[in-house]
């Protein structure tokens, strides 16, 4: 291992952690590998990620069906470099020295994949604009 800057820390944050910010952190995730540190959580997590939301990926060559909506906890928010909010708005708690990112997407709770097709490309534009930004090349 060099002694490179230590890899930066993404968390994704969305209500449900159920849609975008599990799509979010797939997407950095195979695009970014273990150059990045990838989370991804919900204010008000739901029991399962939405199916048509895990459909969609499936589509584009990413299972998600293993994963779980996880709670937002503070130290989660503290230990992370950037917090990417997806619509929770004010539930999500501000530390001083992060960057925050606010994406307006469209919620996919209760959409058909058709409609989760159009937020997940969305959700890869901005995960490879992220990408550019921290100077990290994407794989893929």
């Amino acid at each position: 291992m060099s002694t490179s800057a230590p890899r930066p820390s993404v968390l994704f944050v969305c209500v449900h952690n159920a849609g975008r910010s599990q799509m979010g952190a797939a997407f950095l995730a195979r695009l970014a590998g273990d150059r990045v540190e990838v989370r991804s959580a919900g204010s008000a997590p739901a029991e399962s990620v939405n199916p048509a939301v895990v459909e969609a990926m499936k589509e584009v060559g990413i299972d998600i069906s293993a994963q779980t909506p996880k709670v937002l906890t503070s130290q989660a928010v503290q230990s992370s470099d950037v917090v990417i909010t997806m619509g929770c708005g004010d539930a999500c708690p501000v530390f001083p020295g992060k960057r925050y990112l606010d994406w307006q997407l469209d919620d996919p709770a209760g959409q058909g994949v058709e409609a989760v097709r159009p937020i997940r490309d969305a959700v890869e534009q901005r995960v490879r604009g992220l990408l550019a930004e921290l100077g990290i090349p994407a794989s893929g």
